[in-house]
């Protein structure tokens, strides 16, 4: 396991602290057994393929989902506890707002349903976007759209900001500019940030902390920083048409034969032979590894996982 460091093991300086939660609809398990921590303060990506559980995970932070099994907390409360509610703020893909209100009648309805509603804030981020004040929201473009929609999230204050990937139905200029508004207001303010995000450069500029799930399950939690480097991507020669024995003695992530050559994503637990050739791979084809392997032997950094019962892992 990588090693990193991390707050101390006090409930507050963990934004989401899950223990064996998991989520069964009819058709089956949405989610199972996961068990992990995410730091306060952190920009999290919250990776996956569609239909890995990224939505319901999201959902059981929101109280839009009942969890099955397992207990979630927000900042060391439970999930369910009536005082978590302020503290959160959730953003989807679809942006749901009232499309023949103004932007203005948009940012007073967040002040009347928002106790601590920061208006200096709000009115910021929308003039920011040169977005017309009068204009109905039904009549912004896709950008403008998403602005006002941040606008009501970081009005509200919260010490936590879910997002649904807001951003996918953006162009790439107006995606850039929404990443750099997220990352200068969540850095302003302390904000945690969990984003479920498809675009693998965008999570690996922005996010520094990962939570990567696959068919239901945690595949990898951590910090990215030292995700990464616990993974080295080998090459070498296969003398029988078949991966090397030596590989064994690693943790295979995920590998392959091509004529006489192999390809190996492995996390060393010894030196590698000095006839395979070694790179340290980026975090986008270390992402691709682990979620086309989804058989692979999970990882986390120190920290990021607890068992069942609260104790944090080894």
């Amino acid at each position: 396991m990588a090693d990193t460091s991390t707050p101390n093991a006090t409930s507050g300086n963990w934004a989401l602290e899950a223990r064996g939660l998991g989520k069964r609809y009819r058709r089956g398990w949405a989610l199972r057994d996961c068990s992990f921590r995410i730091p306060a303060g952190r920009i999290c990506g919250l990776v996956g393929p569609n239909g890995a559980g990224k939505s319901t995970l999201l959902g059981l932070a929101t109280r839009q989902v009942q969890p099955t099994t397992g207990d979630l907390r927000v900042f060391g409360v439970p999930v369910d506890d009536p005082a978590v509610l302020p503290q959160v703020a959730f953003l989807g893909q679809d942006k749901p707002l009232f499309k023949r209100f103004t932007v203005a009648e948009t940012l007073r309805m967040g002040a009347e349903l928002n106790p601590g509603w920061d208006a200096a804030a709000a009115e910021r981020i929308v003039r920011a976007g040169n977005v017309p004040a009068d204009a109905r929201v039904g009549t912004l473009s896709g950008g403008q759209r998403t602005r006002v929609a941040f606008a009501l999230a970081f009005g509200k204050r919260p010490d936590l900001l879910l997002l649904d990937e807001p951003m996918s139905d953006l162009d790439p200029l107006a995606r850039d500019e929404m990443s750099t508004l997220l990352m200068a207001e969540a850095v302003e303010r302390g904000t945690t940030v969990v984003m479920s995000s498809h675009m693998l450069t965008e999570l690996e500029d922005m996010c520094d902390y990962l939570l990567v799930v696959s068919e239901g399950r945690i595949r990898m939690a951590g910090d990215a920083d030292a995700l990464v480097p616990a993974h080295t991507l080998v090459t070498g020669v296969s003398r029988d048409g078949s991966l090397p024995p030596e590989l064994a003695a690693h943790t295979i992530v995920e590998s392959r034969l091509q004529g006489r050559q192999f390809q190996a994503m492995v996390r060393p637990r010894g030196p590698l032979p000095a006839d395979w050739e070694r790179a340290e791979p980026s975090l986008e084809e270390v992402l691709l590894a682990h979620l086309r392997s989804p058989d692979a032997p999970p990882l986390y950094t120190q920290g990021a996982r607890v068992d069942a019962e609260g104790t944090q892992a080894a």
